[in-house]
């Protein structure tokens, strides 16, 4: 699998993750921890690989930290 960058990243959602997060007054631990409960296992290191675009993000991910995060998946996406 080859695999592709947008802008030199691996996301697009990333910043407004982190944006998100941060507005929520989240740390990194804190969401990880989120995530892991409802059923995503994920280390706090992985989301600060996808904040900084280095990591892929499924679409399972985005929906779930949209929710966990309360914005849009669009917003993450940057398209609101």
């Amino acid at each position: 699998m080859r695999a592709y960058t947008f802008h030199g990243k691996r996301n697009i959602c990333g910043d407004r993750i982190r944006l998100a997060r941060l507005a929520k007054r989240f740390s990194q631990s804190d969401l990880c921890r989120q995530l892991q409960l409802i059923g995503i296992p994920m280390e706090r290191d992985s989301i600060s690989r996808i904040e900084s675009g280095s990591r892929y993000v499924a679409d399972y991910e985005v929906t779930t930290i949209a929710d966990i995060l309360e914005v849009s998946v669009l917003w993450l996406l940057g398209r609101e």
